[in-house]
């Protein structure tokens, strides 16, 4: 064999072997573990991480349904494993939870839903949102109440007190539209996501 035809057969070798780790997306438990600079959410209806990185193809049919446009997806800065995987960032755009993302989805690593509050509340767990009290409006005697307003599930996710105060109730999906709404600087409600939940 001369050595053209060596390095040329090397070079094909280390082209294929950098391909396929792109398609396979061997390594998703590592990807969890790996530490993500921004916080994020999945989609509503997604898998466990772990399961949901091994499911995804990375088709990005997820993001071309969504009416929200708030869909993104991961770049190769976040690691192989997590590139081209979908997520959401609720303060820059929030899931209205129309579910068409599970419809289209696949693979079924993101599970369809059906557009119904029981349903709704049943199967997605994207995270659950939190209200810092300390830069809330409403705590602080102004009254608000612009996250209420904007949650799709209101009295159901979340309810308001006296002079609006937010109380974030157990059967928060996490869609981030309360975060997304927050007028205040920096916002006083966000929603921690289910991933980062331990156990």
């Amino acid at each position: 064999m001369k050595r053209r035809q060596l390095v040329q057969l090397l070079g094909i070798r280390l082209i294929l072997s950098a391909f396929s780790v792109l398609l396979v997306p061997v390594h998703a438990a590592h990807a969890v573990r790996q530490k993500i600079t921004r916080r994020y959410l999945r989609p509503p209806g997604s898998l466990k991480e772990v399961d949901f990185l091994t499911a995804c193809i990375r088709c990005g049919q997820c993001g071309e349904v969504c009416p929200n446009r708030c869909i993104k997806y991961f770049g190769i800065d976040e690691g192989v494993s997590m590139k081209d995987t979908p997520y959401i960032v609720p303060r820059e755009k929030a899931c209205i939870l129309c579910m068409k993302c599970g419809d289209i989805c696949p693979t079924g690593a993101i599970r369809p839903v059906q557009r119904l509050a029981e349903e709704i509340i049943e199967n997605v767990d994207m995270g659950k949102a939190r209200v810092d009290e300390n830069i809330c409006l409403s705590f602080q005697g102004k009254t608000c109440g612009v996250c209420y307003r904007a949650c799709p599930l209101p009295d159901i996710a979340i309810r308001v007190g006296m002079l609006e105060q937010p109380h974030v109730l157990d059967q928060c999906v996490g869609c981030g539209l309360c975060e997304r709404s927050c007028i205040q600087l920096p916002q006083a409600i966000k929603v921690i996501p289910a991933h980062t939940r331990l156990g």
